[in-house]
């Protein structure tokens, strides 16, 4: 289903609102912003692949913000190799792949057709989703957990071919 059409992105103090929004609820279930931001954005009739770029454009101030909070509130820890809760091998890891491989998503995202990476990243909140009600009532039955999330997951592979 489309957007409504005179959907637009809000002024700045939607702008803002939504943000904080966004950012309170990803901080809460423990996931990225891009998870949420990248459908509000379609919401408000942005194609998709400029989402996609504009979340991923965010995420850099969201993580040297991340950075500088987890430095900040972990300063007086003795973590070794560490500064604060930034822990530098981790760092010295994530950082070359991440560089080694970004250019590699935004080419894969302006390269699949637009259908395809919205069944794509349907997938993937459907994986997170599930994660997320796993994690929050352990109550549930993981063989049921798994054939509910493996049933959709399944059709959209076959809606694929």
């Amino acid at each position: 289903a489309q957007p409504a059409p005179q959907r637009k992105i809000p002024g700045w103090i939607g702008v803002v609102f939504s943000g904080l929004v966004i950012g309170v609820l990803s901080a809460l279930v423990g996931i990225g912003g891009g998870t949420l931001t990248v459908p509000f954005l379609v919401w408000c009739n942005t194609p998709l692949r400029n989402a996609i770029a504009t979340s991923s454009a965010g995420g850099l101030f969201i993580a040297l913000a991340g950075t500088v909070g987890y430095a900040w509130s972990g300063w007086g820890a003795s973590i070794p190799l560490s500064s604060g809760y930034i822990y530098w091998p981790a760092v010295l890891g994530i950082v070359p792949t991440s560089l080694m491989f970004a250019p590699l998503g935004a080419k894969l995202a302006h390269t699949i057709p637009v259908g395809t990476l919205k069944k794509i990243f349907s997938g993937f909140l459907l994986i997170a989703g599930t994660k997320i009600l796993l994690k929050t009532h352990p109550e549930l039955n993981l063989l049921n957990a798994k054939a509910l999330m493996l049933t959709p997951i399944k059709r959209l592979i076959s809606n694929l071919n």
